[in-house]
């Protein structure tokens, strides 16, 4: 099954900044071969279920490894069965409706 989540990965215990630990999970993302984009407070992936969950996972992991004592994610899961949509596809439907080429 197809699945596009939002996620939001928040390190506790290694200071304000977390940009290297988005950074180290969008390279994760990447690896597993998941479509994805970065917006300012969340990552949206999109992928086969397992791919995505398993990089999910894998970016606890490495983060964990990078320092970091404790995590909290949130996740947002969309699923569809009655029609084949990528988030690029949601985008333009909605611009589509603003007569925008871009939001």
């Amino acid at each position: 099954m197809n699945v596009s989540i939002d996620f939001c990965v928040v390190p506790l215990g290694v200071g304000v900044s977390v940009s290297t630990y988005v950074a180290a999970c969008a390279e994760i993302v990447r690896e597993a071969g998941l479509s994805f984009r970065i917006n300012a407070n969340n990552t949206e992936i999109e992928g086969e279920w397992d791919a995505v969950f398993a990089a999910v996972k894998r970016c606890h992991e490495v983060v964990h490894e990078m320092g970091a004592p404790r995590i909290v994610s949130s996740i947002r899961i969309n699923t569809r069965t009655d029609k084949t949509q990528s988030m690029a596809d949601k985008i333009h439907s909605v611009q589509s409706k603003l007569g925008q080429s871009n939001l």
